[in-house]
């Protein structure tokens, strides 16, 4: 049996990637930033040694390292999440191909299809998380999001994959919401995973990164030091300080995650609420088998635009923000980016707070909000 099946996460978080130790060096060694390396000025650049910093540095290796043991597979980090979609996407796709997307998943993976996918003549199809899927004859990549941004619906990936697998399609999984302790594409049958660092995982509100996982990544690789979509090796390394964190983090957003879903079910303003941890919820049955831990994200519907101003006005522990997995609590009213969404539909991102504190606050908050509407 492999060290990483024995250990327990809040373990493998602590010590993903770090070097053995050495007396008198640092748990964690500190960022490198370095444009040139010395060469030997002899024989000049040699392979293993580090160069140059576009395609070079022992940072973001130990991030790599540290990612890919969580996820089960190699891993290349990129300068944002969108940078790590990219790469796979373009990486992947030729003309003439079809790949699937999400219809209800982050906007703006759309937005690249829609506005550079389709114009090099790549059939571009959306499909609602929860499906049905067409069949997948002719088509190259199956993108899929699980949970979906912002409406947390969940696909089952292994299912998905058997299928996209017999018709000779590669699928790839936007993890982002999950993070790697929330679930494993890879060991589901997905042939990638594609993330954003900026969220949940690193959990800092700090930075932002992205990165794709898989067996065998030497194309992706490729890509990145070829248009350089390379992260700066401070956020790097601040990005593996945070991991360590990561198991504490998703306990206690998950557990204020579930109060607050069972509060808002409560409230008649309330059009819906989704929770992949509710029984109640849609996604429930499929989500139940397949994560390991559900996200700290809560999504409802207040009744317009309005109303969801006067709710975030009267909150005291609650930031209007986008993203989310930060360590304070935030909500964000998605259309206003462009999401196909109804006009009230706010995603909440549950930070580290005490659970009660969140609880009370929302309550009182809501109550304000329905109250002078």
């Amino acid at each position: 049996m492999s060290e990483r099946s024995v250990l327990g996460d809040g373990t493998r978080v602590v010590r993903a990637g770090l070097p053995p130790a050495v007396p008198g060096q640092p748990f964690l060694p500190g960022p490198v930033f370095a444009a040139p390396y010395h060469l030997d000025p002899a024989t000049g650049p040699v392979p293993g040694r580090d160069g140059y910093g576009r395609t070079d540095n022992p940072t973001w290796r130990a991030l790599e390292s540290a990612i890919g043991d969580l996820e089960g597979g190699e891993c290349v980090v990129f300068s944002s999440g969108m940078a790590a979609i990219t790469a796979v996407l373009l990486t992947v796709l030729r003309p003439g191909d079809t790949v699937v997307l999400p219809a209800d998943g982050y906007y703006r993976t759309r937005a690249l299809a829609a506005q550079t996918l389709a114009g090099l003549g790549v059939t571009v199809r959306e499909v609602p998380t929860a499906g049905r899927y067409p069949p997948f004859d002719g088509v190259a990549l199956v993108l899929l999001e699980t949970p979906a941004n912002p409406g947390l619906d969940v696909c089952d990936i292994a299912a998905l994959a058997s299928v996209a697998h017999g018709a000779g399609a590669l699928v790839a999984v936007d993890s982002t919401t999950a993070t790697p302790l929330g679930q494993q594409p890879l060991a589901l049958g997905a042939d990638l995973v594609v993330a954003s660092g900026t969220k949940a995982l690193t959990g800092h509100s700090d930075l932002v990164l992205g990165y794709v996982a898989g067996p065998a990544l030497d194309p992706i690789r490729n890509w990145r030091n070829g248009t350089g979509a390379v992260p700066g090796p401070f956020e790097t390394w601040l990005a593996h300080r945070s991991l360590s964190t990561l198991d504490l983090r998703l306990a206690r957003q998950s557990a204020t995650a579930a109060a607050v879903a069972d509060l808002l079910a409560t409230r008649p303003e309330v059009g819906s609420v989704r929770w992949p941890g509710r029984p109640a919820d849609p996604a429930y049955p499929v989500a139940s088998r397949q994560m390991r831990r559900i996200p700290g994200i809560v999504t409802f519907t207040l009744p317009d635009a309005a109303h969801v101003a006067r709710f975030l006005g009267a909150t005291r522990l609650v930031g209007a923000a986008t993203s989310f997995g930060g360590p304070h609590t935030t909500a964000d009213r998605r259309a206003q980016w462009g999401d196909p969404v109804p006009d009230g539909l706010v995603r909440l991102s549950c930070g580290l707070e005490d659970t009660a504190d969140v609880v009370a606050d929302l309550t009182a908050a809501l109550d304000t909000a329905a109250g002078s509407g």
